[in-house]
């Protein structure tokens, strides 16, 4: 029997506890293919349920459910501990916790959500879930990737029209963040071994936030992720970091050349970037 790519590994998928959500089919992916999983998640119900989904895909004791809130940065640290001792260490992590003031119970579905009237709890908790949330997580387990000099950041952000759509605020300029956040990441953690990438689906995608006001078979599936998410976990993705997939435009049947080259673009879009005026030090007397 083949190895699968990534038995030895272990994976820490933040938002995995929604039964229909983005990180159960994350971790399902990685499980499958013979990764510890530790699957972290505020809601203990549906962490329980979707834990007992990937158990039945892989060994049982290769799977950790987390109770934490990503924004409390203790809890964060206590959940990587817990990884780490009761899985034996820690090497691929997917950011993917994520929120908006509706799905918070925040704001109702018929509110405007015009940027100047959103409420102070409001904004908080979807900035503190969507972007201080993966700054926590970050700062808990790069360390330890580094001195290992091997790991795998993924943050799950959005589209580019999702982050500055109209009526978007506060969850499009969370992600927006989390996304500038994985680019500078990117650039500090070159020539360690650990990577820091970017996935997004590419769209409407059904989900715990978004199955209440769209047919199911109008929007993009969640398991759209677990093809890219297994490319950027494993080996053949090691020089491959400060960039965004989106999974909508990855087609496994194509060299992975192309596939990239349909699929993935530069993180935060710098080519967009490039016009700040950098004023020149003066020289200094003798130098």
């Amino acid at each position: 029997m083949a190895t699968k790519s990534l038995t030895g590994r272990v994976a820490l998928v933040t938002g995995a506890g929604t039964p229909i959500g983005l990180g159960r089919h994350i971790a399902l992916a990685l499980a499958r293919e013979g990764a510890r999983v530790a699957m972290l998640d505020i809601n203990e119900s549906g962490l329980e349920q979707a834990s007992a989904d990937v158990r039945a895909e892989s060994e049982p004791s290769s799977v950790l459910p987390l109770i934490a809130d990503v924004t409390d940065p203790d809890a964060v640290e206590r959940a990587v501990e817990r990884t780490l001792a009761e899985l034996g260490g820690l090497d691929i992590v997917f950011n993917n916790a994520g929120t908006n003031p509706v799905h918070a119970g925040l704001a109702s579905a018929e509110d405007g959500h015009r940027a100047w009237e959103i409420s102070l709890a409001a904004w908080q908790r979807v900035v503190g879930v969507n972007l201080s949330g993966p700054f926590y997580v970050m700062r808990a387990v790069v360390p330890h990737l580094v001195e290992q000099g091997w790991g795998r950041i993924v943050g799950v952000t959005t589209s580019m029209d999702t982050m500055w759509r109209r009526g978007g605020s506060p969850y499009g300029p969370s992600k927006a963040g989390h996304e500038a956040l994985v680019a500078i990441l990117s650039q500090e953690l070159e020539g360690t071994g650990v990577t820091a990438n970017v996935l997004v689906p590419g769209g409407a995608t059904y989900t715990g936030m978004t199955a209440t006001w769209m047919e199911r078979e109008a929007m993009i599936q969640p398991s759209i992720m677990e093809a890219p998410a297994l490319w950027l976990a494993g080996e053949e993705s090691a020089e491959f970091s400060g960039r965004r997939i989106i999974a909508y435009h990855w087609n496994e049947d194509l060299p992975l050349d192309d596939r990239l080259e349909q699929a993935s673009a530069p993180a935060a879009w710098p080519q967009l970037g490039r016009q700040a005026i950098i004023p020149q030090r003066p020289s200094r007397p003798g130098s």
